[in-house]
């Protein structure tokens, strides 16, 4: 197994010093950023300085244009939309009276004779009849259609809230996926530095064939994890298309690295704005109030709706010449609910219970919020603290660790083992720092939505 180890080394790295190799894999392990590398110096905090460090190729795919276009464009939101415009048409049909009824018809004619004007009670008669319901009727018809299109106002903002965290999420994850393919190919080649580096030490004898196979085996990990991650990429990059109303999307989406920032989350003041805007709670005190007026509704069914008519009668002359007067008529006729077990109480028992349930489906939310909230605070806060310490100490501190190994190893005081952990601890750190980050930002969208706070207007009111 040597062989092929010192036929390499003298094809490629013979002509090239084992310090040249050294400095260009210092250059490797040093931060991107020198106000990274002396982060550990300053007092004040680092987070905003480092965002530099993150880097993006191409041009960024701004986040807010993403949003925009999903209120436009996405289906789920346009379809809320559209049942928001068909609520609010119900309105005012609720309210209005019923068509009026037009008769035409004889009246009193004689099967024994023809003619119009041989009985006094025959007449030629048109009438106009109007059903008026109990008043307060129409009134509370309207205001059950007026709660049920506020409720189904509020789920339009709960559609928005939801896709806009949605596509935050996906946002969030394609940057977590594009950053940590660039972190995986740094770390790639800085190992295949060390793996020259190894080769080196044992083309000269210095060093052992086991430590360039456990570098290059660390090498064949990196590339497979670039082929995992290039399988994810076209999911959740379909997935943030999705929330953008597309099913395919012709320009490259580049999103920009998440921007940390220490943010104060109080928790009781938190759980008092989802209470006061959550659209989701908004809509079921909306439905509430929508079966308290329907059950007012059906206990106006005690009482009777009003049928008033009012005809004419036109009647001919007699026989001999003399006129007839015409004959107006009026009446008012009334329903009697006397089916009261079968019809009207069962109709008040079902708006009593629509009304607790809407009830108890609001206690149910407004709890499972409050959960739901201190859980999102809680890892909020923790992936910003845990970010400061890994900018802050830990990696400026693994890095330094790699640089001090690295010049112990080229003179033989540390083994190469030592140096390889040292520099995948480095690599494990990073990923540890952006996917922290990635679920910083995704919590704080959770929040968003929980608390009712994502933007819902899409400028079309």
């Amino acid at each position: 197994m040597a062989a092929p180890f010192q036929k390499c080394t003298s094809n490629i790295f013979s002509i090239i010093p084992k310090r040249y190799v050294a400095v260009w894999l210092l250059g490797l392990l040093l931060p991107l950023d020198p106000q990274q590398a002396s982060a550990g110096n300053h007092t004040h905090s680092p987070i905003s300085q480092q965002e530099s460090t993150l880097e993006t190729i191409g041009p960024v795919t701004p986040l807010a244009d993403l949003i925009a276009e999903a209120l436009e464009n996405n289906p789920e939101i346009q379809a809320a939309l559209r049942e928001r415009e068909a609520a609010r048409q119900r309105i005012s049909p609720a309210e209005a009276l019923d068509d009026p009824m037009l008769e035409a018809g004889v009246i009193n004619a004689p099967l024994t004779s023809s003619p119009f004007n041989r009985e006094d009670m025959t007449m030629k008669m048109i009438g106009l009849s109007q059903r008026f319901p109990f008043p307060g009727k129409r009134g509370l018809r309207k205001a059950v259609a007026s709660k049920d299109a506020e409720s189904t106002e509020y789920a339009w903002q709960e559609t928005v809230n939801r896709v806009v965290r949605d596509l935050k999420v996906a946002y969030a994850d394609l940057w977590l996926t594009l950053e940590t393919t660039r972190l995986i190919e740094k770390n790639k080649l800085t190992l295949e530095g060390l793996l020259h580096l190894a080769e080196q030490h044992y083309a000269v004898g210095i060093g052992s064939q086991a430590d360039a196979l456990k570098a290059q085996t660390q090498v064949s990990r990196m590339q497979n994890e670039l082929l995992k991650l290039a399988r994810e990429r076209p999911v959740i990059e379909a997935e943030l298309i999705r929330t953008l109303g597309q099913s395919t999307y012709a320009a490259t989406l580049n999103p920009a690295p998440p921007s940390i920032q220490s943010t104060a989350l109080n928790l009781e003041s938190l759980r008092e704005t989802a209470l006061a805007q959550r659209p989701q709670l908004l809509a079921l005190q909306s439905l509430a109030a929508r079966n308290q007026k329907a059950l007012e509704l059906a206990r106006k069914d005690y009482y009777p709706d009003f049928d008033v008519r009012l005809s004419y009668g036109q009647r001919d002359s007699m026989l001999d010449g003399s006129r007839r007067p015409d004959m107006v008529t009026m009446t008012v006729a009334i329903n009697l609910p006397l089916w009261r077990a079968d019809k009207i109480e069962p109709r008040i028992a079902e708006s009593l219970a629509m009304h607790h349930q809407a009830l108890d489906l609001y206690q149910a939310q407004s709890n499972e919020i409050a959960a739901n909230l201190r859980q999102q605070v809680a890892t909020a806060e923790q992936n910003f603290k845990s970010i400061q310490l890994y900018r802050t100490t830990i990696l400026p501190q693994a890095r330094l660790t790699v640089e001090s190994a690295l010049a112990a190893y080229q003179v033989g005081q540390v083994d190469f083992l030592t140096l390889l952990d040292s520099q995948l601890a480095v690599f494990d750190y990073e990923i540890n720092l952006v996917t922290t980050m990635a679920n910083h930002v995704k919590a704080l969208a959770q929040i968003d939505l929980l608390t009712g706070s994502a933007p819902y207007s899409s400028g079309r009111e």
